[in-house]
């Protein structure tokens, strides 16, 4: 990471939206397990695009919540969910355009999960699973690169 990247993220402790975090190679590997449980499982035949959609995110909100774990860091409880995708530009240096889609993943996910059903396409829940599947290439590139340590082949 920059000394850019580093200071923004103490600038988001300084505000309360984050909080200094340990990680270890037990919480990684952990993570990692949720992250492709959930990928394999938004593949499940039969099972409405929604809740496809909704899976796949859980998946790549493991995977950003890993990677922000791995640089020191987890999201307070005000606007988690917002502050974990943010935190990908900060973390893994994921690109502006990713957090963007992620970001508007994170809506769509909110109108099927708590306001309308049907809100979600069977092409969207599997762009919500390949994007799952980019981060969390993009977490184990990042851990690789700077926290060998933390990888479970360690």
């Amino acid at each position: 990471m920059s000394s850019e990247q580093i200071d923004s993220l103490k600038s988001w402790l300084n505000n309360g939206w984050l909080v200094e975090h340990e990680t270890s190679p037990q919480e990684v590997s952990a993570l990692l397990q949720v992250v492709e449980r959930d990928i394999e499982e938004s593949r499940t035949p039969g099972l409405g695009a929604d809740w496809r959609l909704a899976i796949a995110y859980n998946a790549a909100l493991q995977a950003a919540t890993l990677g922000l774990a791995a640089s020191g860091f987890r999201a307070s409880r005000e606007a988690h969910h917002y502050r974990v995708i943010a935190s990908l530009a900060l973390t893994i240096g994921a690109s502006p355009a990713m957090v963007a889609r992620f970001d508007a993943f994170r809506k769509k996910r909110n109108l099927g999960g708590y306001e309308r059903a049907g809100q979600a396409s069977d092409g969207e829940a599997d762009e919500m699973r390949e994007l799952a599947v980019e981060l969390k290439c993009a977490v184990l590139a990042f851990l690789g690169k700077h926290r060998k340590e933390l990888l479970p082949d360690a």
